[in-house]
């Protein structure tokens, strides 16, 4: 079947099933084509919280299913291939973490949406790149905080609170670890008239906060819900920049309004397709060839096709398991 016939074949399916497709921004082209939302993991899981299809097809990873069918528990979620995992998630389990906390038992724990329902479960506060820092500012100041699994994330919310009694956890996704300071600052020699765009999972993030913070000649914009400026010139370094820590969905607000007809975006390079999609007249540039996510990449249009025909495979999360980690999330969706 051709790329047109699964198409259309999808869309009959979507109205026969009464489905909703959604779709990150790290999937493939022709799969965010099919789409009836795109977005990151907060946006997703809003637009999962709010639809009214009987149907959800997560096409994204296991996880993001997982927190769909938390928040939906009337709904049948489905991904199209459940070996879609996350390489970030996997790096704590929820036996770990229950070690973690009884070392710290006053500490609020905090996981980032990248992590297992049961881990969520063990959490009181879940968040997204987009709204990190405000749920660690949310928290008295007196409370320690135990971040977890992101370490550069975790990081770069340290250093934007600049609070002193966070632990965080050592784990990261394997795409944004490899975008590292040295790279950054290489493309900002090579592209000095344009506007760079870091996702906070990046290994450059927490070094690139400190650098373009301590007088080497750039201002950085720490708001990463895509509301501020920060606009800077280089002096001492040569280097002229204009540097956003931004989550991919701030990233797409902020290449929408950005006067700028060059931007370098430093996370997962399914985002392209969407930004020169909706954004024509600019050139967006990948920090580096080599950010891509397998997993993100896993679902293609026949397994959508598959997942609707067949109704494969459903995420389900256990009851109680569920119940504790909606705690979080709708914390967390409060906040926000």
């Amino acid at each position: 079947m051709g790329e047109v016939d699964l198409k259309q074949e999808i869309a009959r399916l979507k109205r026969e099933r009464d489905a909703v497709i959604l779709a990150h921004n790290y999937q493939l082209p022709e799969v965010q084509d099919v789409a009836d939302f795109i977005g990151d993991s907060l946006a997703l899981s809003q637009k999962a919280a709010s639809t009214d299809a009987k149907v959800i097809v997560f096409c994204g990873v296991h996880f993001m299913a997982e927190t769909a069918s938390i928040i939906c528990p009337d709904k049948r979620v489905l991904i199209p291939d459940l070996e879609a995992g996350c390489s970030l998630a996997s790096t704590i389990t929820a036996e770990q973490l229950k070690a973690w906390k009884n070392e710290h038992p006053d500490a609020v724990t905090v996981c980032y949406i990248n992590t297992s329902a049961d881990v969520k479960a063990e959490c009181d506060y879940c968040c997204t790149s987009s709204n990190a820092v405000k749920v660690v500012k949310s928290i008295p100041e007196d409370r320690p905080v135990l971040f977890l699994p992101d370490m550069f994330l975790g990081a770069y919310v340290a250093e934007v609170t600049r609070r002193k009694n966070m632990y965080i956890w050592p784990g990261e996704c394997h795409v944004h670890a490899g975008i590292r300071p040295s790279l950054v600052l290489e493309m900002l020699k090579t592209y000095r008239d344009a506007e760079f765009l870091i996702h906070p999972e990046c290994g450059c993030t927490t070094s690139m906060v400190y650098y373009f913070g301590n007088g080497n000649g750039c201002a950085v914009n720490n708001n990463s819900n895509g509301n501020g400026n920060g606009h800077g010139n280089g002096h001492d370094n040569g280097i002229s920049c204009n540097v956003k820590f931004l989550s991919t969905e701030g990233m797409m607000r902020y290449a929408r309004q950005s006067s700028a007809r060059r931007l370098i975006v430093a996370t997962e390079v399914g985002i392209l397709y969407r930004m020169k999609k909706e954004n024509p007249e600019k050139e967006f540039i990948p920090i580096s060839s080599d950010a891509v996510c397998k997993y993100m990449k896993m679902i293609t249009l026949e397994k959508v096709y598959r997942s609707l025909r067949d109704m494969v495979y459903e995420v389900k999360v256990q009851q109680d398991t569920a119940r504790r980690a909606r705690r979080a999330i709708e914390r967390m969706l409060a906040i926000n």
